[in-house]
């Protein structure tokens, strides 16, 4: 696992590649397929029985075929793997003919075969090509054998297949010694890791992702090659990168794959404006500066995806607002930089709206002389959709700072918007007992500017006084104020509630 100068207090282990025989290259790439490492969970695999019949229907049509990939290596940790991907010798065509109704939609020779809820990809073994745009393959070939697949793959614990020939029993096929990297908990690239990021820059990303999301230390060669080619991230598209990114913040304590990042230059390409962060000084925490302090937020933010997305970008507008010594609003500055950023992996818009907004608004400060109108506007500022995001980002932020998570009394706080809540007071136009079709039929106010205006008064009225949502009361609100207008003197400009 690869862990930031700032982490160990946030629960970091040992350094990337650290020393050590578990941070050491392993000799003899051909191992024996049998032989299992001493951390192996099981030595025969709980394969389950859609994958066990899909295997079965191949070795009967006359041809090889495993269980291999990420779904094998989970199997071998204990974890549920998310999917189940097999490989064969059959071509597509073939694969096809012994799955009625599959699907075949691309020119990489993987077949969709569904079952029941469930969709199963099958591959045909693939070699080693060029890869010109660090991306995609410039071509497809087919391979002979499962060794020649499991030679083009990313990682050692990746390469890894269960299954065999027609006739054969099912066995281990490890050429690559994944199995003893599992056992190690140690993340390789197979073969040469400089001609594997080549070939595809995102195994960089991926390989960060995987060291937090697997808990592994990361083998010292090849973080030396990210380091050597982070530039080559440079050709990934904002999707692939925002893919990896989403799945790195759901680990359990992303810093470890954040800080792998930071270290090999890989976050200086993909988010610079984050890769700033270090150096710049926080005085929280002695010794530590804004990035740890990023790290620190991460880790203790909740595994959902708009508050560790928030989390990580919280202070980005930092390195920008600094003057004298403080951060003039950087929350605002953060908020612009952050939409840029998510606009660029080509996030989806509510995620960058969302995201942006707990960014914006992360700076609030509470007092309990707050009166139950100051709750309910804040309420209606931040959004009630947006409240409990809101108010774990800044517990996060008092846990990445050295402090308590309830520090600013943020549990009195959530106390008071969940009461407001559950009475149902409104907080918005769409809220309010009256509406533009209201004033017009009983005020004769036409839509306009000035329609408008009068919605809006209604609705801070409300917001200070619950009581008065009412149509009849709500409408001889409007029209006083619209007298009132006349001579200069309307409600809108009167004193409401402070708060």
């Amino acid at each position: 696992m690869a862990t930031d100068r700032g982490a160990g207090a946030a629960g970091g282990a040992g350094a990337a590649g650290g020393a050590g025989p578990a941070g050491e290259r392993a000799s003899g790439a051909e191992r024996a397929a049998e032989a299992g490492p001493a951390g192996e969970r099981a030595s025969v695999p709980e394969i389950p029985a859609p994958v066990a019949e899909l295997l079965a229907t191949l070795h009967r049509g006359g041809h090889s075929a495993y269980a291999v990939g990420g779904c094998l290596r989970d199997a071998l940790l204990g974890r549920e793997p998310a999917d189940w991907d097999l490989t064969t010798d059959a071509p597509p065509d073939r694969i096809q003919s012994l799955f009625p109704h599959s699907l075949y939609e691309n020119r990489f020779g993987t077949v969709v075969v569904r079952r029941a809820l469930a969709q199963y990809e099958i591959t045909t073994f693939r070699r080693d090509v060029s890869y010109t745009d660090h991306r995609h393959p410039d071509r497809v070939e087919f391979g002979d054998s499962i060794e020649e697949d499991l030679a083009r793959r990313d990682f050692t614990v990746n390469a890894i297949a269960w299954g065999g020939r027609p006739g054969e029993g099912s066995r281990f096929i490890d050429p690559q010694g994944g199995r003893e990297d599992l056992g190690r908990r140690l993340l390789r690239a197979v073969g040469d890791p400089d001609r594997r990021f080549h070939e595809d820059a995102l195994r960089m990303v991926r390989a960060a992702r995987l060291s937090a999301a697997l808990e592994f230390e990361v083998e010292t060669e090849t973080v030396a090659a990210i380091g050597r080619n982070a530039e080559l991230a440079r050709h990934l598209s904002g999707e692939r990168i925002a893919a990896e990114l989403i799945k790195l913040l759901a680990a359990p304590r992303p810093s470890v794959g954040l800080g792998l990042m930071e270290r090999t230059g890989l976050l200086a390409v993909i988010v610079p404006d984050l890769a700033r962060q270090r150096g710049v000084p926080q005085n929280k925490i002695v010794g530590e500066d804004l990035w740890d302090h990023t790290l620190r937020t991460v880790d203790a933010a909740p595994n959902r995806t708009v508050v560790r997305l928030a989390a990580l970008l919280h202070d980005i507008g930092k390195p920008d607002a600094l003057a004298e010594g403080h951060f003039h609003n950087h929350e605002t500055v953060g908020a612009e930089i952050t939409r840029v950023f998510l606009t660029g992996l080509h996030a989806p818009r509510v995620l960058q709206e969302q995201v942006a907004h707990l960014v914006r608004n992360h700076m609030f400060a509470y007092q309990p002389s707050w009166t139950d109108a100051a709750v309910r506007r804040f309420i209606r500022k931040v959004g009630p959709g947006s409240i409990d995001d809101l108010l774990a980002l800044r517990a996060a932020d008092n846990e990445g700072s050295g402090l308590s998570a309830e520090v600013g009394l943020l549990p009195e706080l959530g106390r008071r918007v969940q009461n407001e809540l559950a009475a149902h007071v409104a907080l918005g136009r769409n809220q309010l007992a009256v509406d533009g079709n209201d004033l017009r039929s009983e005020l004769g106010i036409e839509p306009g500017r000035e329609l408008g205006r009068i919605l809006d008064m209604l609705t801070e009225r409300v917001i200070a006084e619950p009581a008065l949502n009412d149509r009849a009361i709500l409408i001889e609100l409007a029209r006083a104020e619209l007298v009132d207008a006349s001579t200069g003197a309307g409600l809108s400009g009167r004193t409401h509630e402070a708060g």
